[in-house]
Protein backbone atom coordinates (compact mmCIF):
# COMPACT_ATOMS: atom_id res chain seq x y z
CA UNK A 1 0.00 0.00 0.00
CA UNK A 2 1.51 3.24 -0.81
CA UNK A 3 0.78 6.98 0.28
CA UNK A 4 0.89 8.38 -2.76
CA UNK A 5 -2.50 10.94 -1.77
CA UNK A 6 -0.78 12.66 1.37
CA UNK A 7 0.19 16.20 0.88
CA UNK A 8 3.62 17.37 0.81
CA UNK A 9 3.93 18.45 4.76
CA UNK A 10 2.18 15.04 5.72
CA UNK A 11 4.90 13.14 3.42
CA UNK A 12 7.77 15.51 4.91
CA UNK A 13 6.39 14.80 8.29
CA UNK A 14 6.14 10.77 7.20
CA UNK A 15 9.72 10.94 5.79
CA UNK A 16 11.05 12.92 9.01
CA UNK A 17 9.93 9.94 11.34
CA UNK A 18 11.44 7.42 9.41
CA UNK A 19 15.00 9.02 9.51
CA UNK A 20 14.07 9.87 13.12
CA UNK A 21 13.23 6.49 14.22
CA UNK A 22 16.22 4.41 11.45
CA UNK A 23 19.22 7.07 11.21
CA UNK A 24 18.88 7.13 7.53
CA UNK A 25 16.38 6.53 4.34
CA UNK A 26 17.34 6.40 0.69
CA UNK A 27 15.63 8.04 -2.17
CA UNK A 28 14.91 4.36 -3.83
CA UNK A 29 13.18 3.38 -0.76
CA UNK A 30 10.87 6.04 -0.09
CA UNK A 31 9.87 6.41 -4.03
CA UNK A 32 8.59 2.46 -3.57
CA UNK A 33 6.99 2.90 0.03
CA UNK A 34 5.24 6.76 -1.33
CA UNK A 35 4.43 5.50 -4.75
CA UNK A 36 5.81 9.01 -5.88
CA UNK A 37 8.34 10.05 -7.90
CA UNK A 38 12.30 9.95 -7.55
CA UNK A 39 11.64 14.23 -8.06
CA UNK A 40 9.44 14.42 -5.38
CA UNK A 41 11.14 12.91 -2.74
CA UNK A 42 14.04 14.82 -3.48
CA UNK A 43 12.21 17.83 -3.27
CA UNK A 44 10.74 16.45 0.04
CA UNK A 45 14.61 16.00 1.18
CA UNK A 46 15.78 19.34 -0.09
CA UNK A 47 12.73 21.08 2.30
CA UNK A 48 13.78 19.40 5.66
CA UNK A 49 17.40 20.02 4.50
CA UNK A 50 17.02 23.52 4.22
CA UNK A 51 14.69 23.14 7.82
CA UNK A 52 17.79 21.77 9.44
CA UNK A 53 15.54 18.57 9.75
CA UNK A 54 17.92 16.24 7.77
CA UNK A 55 20.98 15.97 6.27
CA UNK A 56 21.24 15.13 2.25
CA UNK A 57 23.94 12.58 1.55
CA UNK A 58 24.37 10.65 -1.72
CA UNK A 59 21.34 8.53 -2.45
CA UNK A 60 19.53 9.90 0.17
CA UNK A 61 19.39 11.70 3.52
CA UNK A 62 20.98 11.03 7.04
CA UNK A 63 19.66 12.50 11.03
CA UNK A 64 21.01 15.81 11.19
CA UNK A 65 22.21 14.35 15.06
CA UNK A 66 24.08 11.16 15.97
CA UNK A 67 24.08 10.02 12.11
CA UNK A 68 27.08 11.03 9.63
CA UNK A 69 27.69 10.08 5.91
CA UNK A 70 31.39 10.91 6.02
CA UNK A 71 34.04 8.55 5.73
CA UNK A 72 37.15 9.23 7.50
CA UNK A 73 40.09 7.91 6.26
CA UNK A 74 42.41 4.75 7.33
CA UNK A 75 44.86 7.07 9.22
CA UNK A 76 42.30 9.37 10.80
CA UNK A 77 40.19 6.57 11.98
CA UNK A 78 43.30 4.35 13.54
CA UNK A 79 44.12 7.75 16.38
CA UNK A 80 40.50 7.12 17.49
CA UNK A 81 39.92 5.32 20.65
CA UNK A 82 42.82 3.49 20.76
CA UNK A 83 42.93 1.71 24.49
CA UNK A 84 39.27 0.36 23.82
CA UNK A 85 39.85 -0.95 19.87
CA UNK A 86 43.19 -2.56 21.38
CA UNK A 87 41.04 -4.70 23.88
CA UNK A 88 38.59 -5.08 21.73
CA UNK A 89 40.68 -6.50 19.24
CA UNK A 90 42.64 -8.83 21.43
CA UNK A 91 39.24 -9.99 22.77
CA UNK A 92 38.11 -10.61 19.27
CA UNK A 93 41.15 -12.91 18.53
CA UNK A 94 40.58 -15.40 21.11
CA UNK A 95 37.89 -16.29 19.20
CA UNK A 96 39.76 -17.82 15.91
CA UNK A 97 41.03 -21.33 16.28
CA UNK A 98 44.09 -22.41 14.84
CA UNK A 99 43.98 -23.83 11.36
CA UNK A 100 40.28 -21.88 10.56
CA UNK A 101 39.81 -19.79 7.46
CA UNK A 102 38.94 -16.60 8.83
CA UNK A 103 37.42 -13.26 6.62
CA UNK A 104 38.52 -9.78 8.11
CA UNK A 105 36.81 -6.80 6.53
CA UNK A 106 38.06 -3.50 6.38
CA UNK A 107 38.63 -0.90 9.53
CA UNK A 108 41.01 0.03 11.83
CA UNK A 109 39.77 -2.06 14.78
CA UNK A 110 39.68 -5.37 12.39
CA UNK A 111 43.30 -4.72 11.08
CA UNK A 112 44.33 -4.99 15.26
CA UNK A 113 42.52 -7.91 15.32
CA UNK A 114 44.87 -8.83 12.34
CA UNK A 115 47.94 -7.87 14.25
CA UNK A 116 46.64 -10.10 16.76
CA UNK A 117 46.99 -13.11 14.38
CA UNK A 118 50.02 -13.08 12.78
CA UNK A 119 51.50 -15.88 14.92
CA UNK A 120 48.03 -18.09 14.44
CA UNK A 121 49.12 -21.83 12.93
CA UNK A 122 47.57 -23.09 9.67
CA UNK A 123 45.50 -19.89 9.17
CA UNK A 124 44.24 -18.71 5.89
CA UNK A 125 42.82 -15.06 5.99
CA UNK A 126 40.35 -13.46 3.26
CA UNK A 127 40.21 -9.86 3.29
CA UNK A 128 39.37 -6.38 1.39
CA UNK A 129 41.33 -4.62 3.40
CA UNK A 130 44.80 -2.79 2.22
CA UNK A 131 46.22 -2.32 5.09
CA UNK A 132 45.42 -5.89 6.41
CA UNK A 133 47.04 -7.13 3.34
CA UNK A 134 49.97 -5.27 3.63
CA UNK A 135 50.53 -6.63 7.16
CA UNK A 136 50.05 -10.27 6.22
CA UNK A 137 52.45 -9.62 3.18
CA UNK A 138 55.56 -8.88 5.50
CA UNK A 139 54.51 -11.16 8.25
CA UNK A 140 55.06 -13.41 5.07
CA UNK A 141 58.52 -12.13 4.23
CA UNK A 142 59.50 -12.62 7.77
CA UNK A 143 57.64 -15.50 9.02
CA UNK A 144 57.96 -17.63 5.64
CA UNK A 145 55.41 -20.56 5.62
CA UNK A 146 54.29 -20.14 9.52
CA UNK A 147 52.45 -16.73 8.40
CA UNK A 148 48.82 -16.95 7.63
CA UNK A 149 47.89 -17.68 3.97
CA UNK A 150 46.57 -14.47 2.69
CA UNK A 151 43.73 -14.32 -0.01
CA UNK A 152 42.63 -10.79 -1.28
CA UNK A 153 39.23 -10.44 -2.41
CA UNK A 154 40.18 -7.80 -5.30
CA UNK A 155 38.16 -4.56 -6.07
CA UNK A 156 37.98 -1.13 -6.22
CA UNK A 157 39.80 1.02 -3.46
CA UNK A 158 37.64 3.22 -1.00
CA UNK A 159 38.61 6.40 1.27
CA UNK A 160 39.11 4.13 4.20
CA UNK A 161 41.08 1.81 2.33
CA UNK A 162 38.32 -1.15 1.30
CA UNK A 163 38.19 -2.81 -1.45
CA UNK A 164 34.48 -3.08 -2.27
CA UNK A 165 32.25 -3.62 -5.55
CA UNK A 166 31.14 -5.92 -7.82
CA UNK A 167 34.74 -7.90 -8.39
CA UNK A 168 35.02 -8.24 -4.61
CA UNK A 169 31.65 -9.29 -3.97
CA UNK A 170 31.83 -11.79 -6.38
CA UNK A 171 34.82 -12.98 -5.19
CA UNK A 172 33.58 -13.12 -1.95
CA UNK A 173 30.30 -14.98 -2.48
CA UNK A 174 32.18 -17.86 -3.64
CA UNK A 175 34.08 -18.69 -0.20
CA UNK A 176 33.22 -19.92 3.02
CA UNK A 177 34.90 -18.97 5.61
CA UNK A 178 34.92 -20.30 9.57
CA UNK A 179 34.40 -16.99 10.91
CA UNK A 180 34.17 -13.15 9.80
CA UNK A 181 35.50 -10.61 11.99
CA UNK A 182 33.84 -7.40 10.42
CA UNK A 183 34.11 -3.81 11.95
CA UNK A 184 31.27 -1.00 11.31
CA UNK A 185 31.23 2.84 10.96
CA UNK A 186 28.27 2.65 13.55
CA UNK A 187 25.74 0.65 15.71
CA UNK A 188 22.44 1.15 16.99
CA UNK A 189 19.15 -0.57 18.13
CA UNK A 190 16.81 0.44 14.87
CA UNK A 191 19.77 0.75 12.18
CA UNK A 192 21.92 -1.88 12.86
CA UNK A 193 25.47 -2.22 12.04
CA UNK A 194 26.30 0.88 9.00
CA UNK A 195 29.00 2.17 6.87
CA UNK A 196 28.75 5.77 4.90
CA UNK A 197 30.02 3.80 1.88
CA UNK A 198 26.87 2.13 -0.03
CA UNK A 199 29.44 -0.18 -1.56
CA UNK A 200 31.35 -1.13 1.10
CA UNK A 201 27.77 -2.09 2.52
CA UNK A 202 26.82 -4.62 -0.55
CA UNK A 203 30.74 -6.12 0.03
CA UNK A 204 30.52 -6.35 3.67
CA UNK A 205 26.64 -8.19 3.53
CA UNK A 206 28.17 -10.67 0.49
CA UNK A 207 31.33 -11.07 2.78
CA UNK A 208 28.44 -11.61 6.19
CA UNK A 209 26.60 -14.66 3.56
CA UNK A 210 29.91 -16.17 3.12
CA UNK A 211 30.59 -16.64 6.73
CA UNK A 212 29.71 -19.82 9.46
CA UNK A 213 30.34 -17.47 12.25
CA UNK A 214 30.22 -13.44 12.44
CA UNK A 215 32.02 -11.41 14.97
CA UNK A 216 30.85 -7.64 14.85
CA UNK A 217 33.97 -5.54 16.69
CA UNK A 218 33.00 -2.24 17.65
CA UNK A 219 34.71 -0.02 20.60
CA UNK A 220 32.20 1.94 22.81
CA UNK A 221 32.04 5.06 20.38
CA UNK A 222 30.28 3.61 17.66
CA UNK A 223 26.94 3.08 19.42
CA UNK A 224 24.41 5.47 18.76
CA UNK A 225 25.93 6.52 15.41
CA UNK A 226 23.90 5.68 11.97
CA UNK A 227 25.83 5.44 8.65
CA UNK A 228 23.71 6.35 5.55
CA UNK A 229 23.30 2.36 4.70
CA UNK A 230 22.56 -0.73 7.06
CA UNK A 231 24.67 -4.24 6.05
CA UNK A 232 23.58 -6.07 9.57
CA UNK A 233 21.10 -6.04 11.75
CA UNK A 234 21.57 -6.80 15.25
CA UNK A 235 19.74 -10.39 15.18
CA UNK A 236 22.40 -11.39 12.08
CA UNK A 237 25.59 -11.27 14.60
CA UNK A 238 27.13 -14.12 16.41
CA UNK A 239 29.58 -12.26 18.58
CA UNK A 240 29.80 -8.93 19.27
CA UNK A 241 32.69 -7.61 20.73
CA UNK A 242 33.17 -3.73 22.52
CA UNK A 243 34.28 -2.56 25.55
CA UNK A 244 33.25 -1.96 29.00
CA UNK A 245 32.97 1.73 28.34
CA UNK A 246 29.70 0.55 26.45
CA UNK A 247 26.54 2.32 28.46
CA UNK A 248 23.91 0.43 30.32
CA UNK A 249 21.04 0.77 27.91
CA UNK A 250 23.31 -0.18 24.68
CA UNK A 251 24.52 -3.55 26.98
CA UNK A 252 20.90 -4.45 27.33
CA UNK A 253 19.67 -4.09 23.81
CA UNK A 254 22.90 -6.11 22.39
CA UNK A 255 22.65 -9.08 24.85
CA UNK A 256 18.83 -9.59 23.53
CA UNK A 257 19.91 -9.00 20.08
CA UNK A 258 23.13 -10.82 19.18
CA UNK A 259 23.85 -14.63 20.08
CA UNK A 260 26.72 -12.86 22.76
CA UNK A 261 27.89 -9.52 23.89
CA UNK A 262 31.63 -9.98 25.04
CA UNK A 263 33.21 -7.04 26.61
CA UNK A 264 36.93 -5.96 26.63
CA UNK A 265 38.34 -5.27 29.60
CA UNK A 266 40.41 -1.57 28.69
CA UNK A 267 42.10 -1.32 31.97
CA UNK A 268 44.05 -4.75 31.00
CA UNK A 269 47.64 -3.78 29.74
Amino acid sequence: MTDAGLLAPQRRALILDIVRRDGAVRVADLVDQLGVSDMTIRRDLDALARAGSVEKVYGGAVATSGTTADEPGFEAKSRLESTAKAAVATAAAALVEPGSVVAISAGTTTYAVAERLLHVPRLTVVTNSLPVADLLRAAGREQGAAAPTLLLTGGAPTRSAALVGPLADQAIRSLHVDLLVIGAHGVSEHAGLTTPNLAEAQTNQALISSARRVAAVADHSKWGVVGLSRFAALAEIDYFVSDDGLDEQARSVLTESVGELILADTSRP
